[in-house]
């Protein structure tokens, strides 16, 4: 298996003194397992248990004299990461590059999607002539990410991303503009990050 994530010397060591102190310290594992979401990040539990209590498909690796493991289901979430401790009086960091929205799956179609068409080039003439200098005021940008037979995928960037009337400026703007001019498409299909905007379409509104 591929390496899940890398303990840092000075990480490893700290790890390594505090389980000194368990008992039974000689079986112990550092076991890291994703335990939920706070916004647009995976959010952590870090413990020590037994290293014989891991699984066969679970994650397990020797970093500088240490047991790392984590659990099946926590995989694919931490590939890549990387456990650190930054400042000596400070606490464990992991740096992690997948973001919730990242590890979603992609809308149905996308995978079909091309850009290599009649419609698809209508589809960006539109956006660029007419769609693109009407929400440039407001710093935002609409790209066509592909089509399908029926279905146009649209990202939106700059003041968009994460604006939290960018559902509005989709449905009643960019896709009845595509609709009009393309009557063969049905849907549009927005596929932008929200999550990582300045401004976050989903945050949940303040009391």
């Amino acid at each position: 298996m591929d390496k899940v994530i890398s303990v840092t010397p000075s990480a490893a060591k700290f790890v390594a003194e505090v389980a000194a102190g368990e008992e039974d310290a000689s079986e112990i594992a550092l076991w890291i397992e994703v335990s939920g979401t706070n916004g647009n990040a995976f959010t952590y539990d870090v413990y020590f248990q037994s290293k014989f209590d891991a699984e066969i498909a679970d994650y397990v690796a020797s970093e500088d004299g240490i047991t790392v493991v984590v659990p099946k289901a926590s995989i694919d979430q931490l590939s890549g990461s990387t456990l650190d401790l930054p400042e000596a009086d400070g606490g464990l960091v992991i740096t992690n590059p997948n973001t919730p929205s990242s590890m979603s799956e992609a809308p149905a179609g996308l995978e079909d999607a091309t850009l290599d068409s009649a419609i698809a080039r209508t589809i960006i003439e539109l956006l660029q002539d007419e769609i693109n200098p009407a929400i440039a005021s407001h710093g935002g940008r609409a790209d066509l990410v592909g089509v399908t037979d029926d279905k146009a995928f649209v990202r939106l960037s700059g003041g968009c991303q994460g604006c939290g009337l960018a559902a509005v400026t989709l449905s009643q703007g960019i896709e009845v503009a595509i609709k009009e001019a393309v009557p063969s498409i049905t849907k549009v299909v927005d596929v932008t990050d929200h999550l990582s905007g300045t401004n976050p379409f989903y945050q949940a509104s303040k009391k």
